[in-house]
């Protein structure tokens, strides 16, 4: 019925995503830039867990990704019939040079 939110929503999230994302070096080198999605369930307690990169550009860029959204706060779990239920959620993270 209802789908999970960040706890600070989801601009502060993406903010932390932007802020708390390294560009791999090797990734740098190379001139990788891309999408990389992120499948992760967000929980009824809210934690995230089985963080998954299912579509990746390689150079370090897809464990960064994984990193960064499994290091990030808990959220406000989705709801089925007003009980917390288990949510899988894909995210788009961009890897792009200035």
């Amino acid at each position: 019925d209802t789908m999970p939110q960040p706890t600070d929503g989801i601009q502060t999230f993406f903010s932390y995503i932007m802020d708390n994302l390294k560009y791999p070096e090797k990734a740098k080198i190379m001139g990788i830039e891309g999408k990389v999605f992120v499948e992760f369930v967000v929980n009824k307690d809210g934690s995230i867990s089985d963080v998954q990169v299912i579509k990746g550009i390689g150079a370090g860029c897809d464990q960064e990704a994984k990193r960064v959204v499994s290091e990030s706060k808990n959220w406000i779990p989705g709801e089925k019939d007003g009980s917390p239920v288990n949510v899988k959620l894909t995210l788009p993270i961009t890897f792009k040079l200035s």
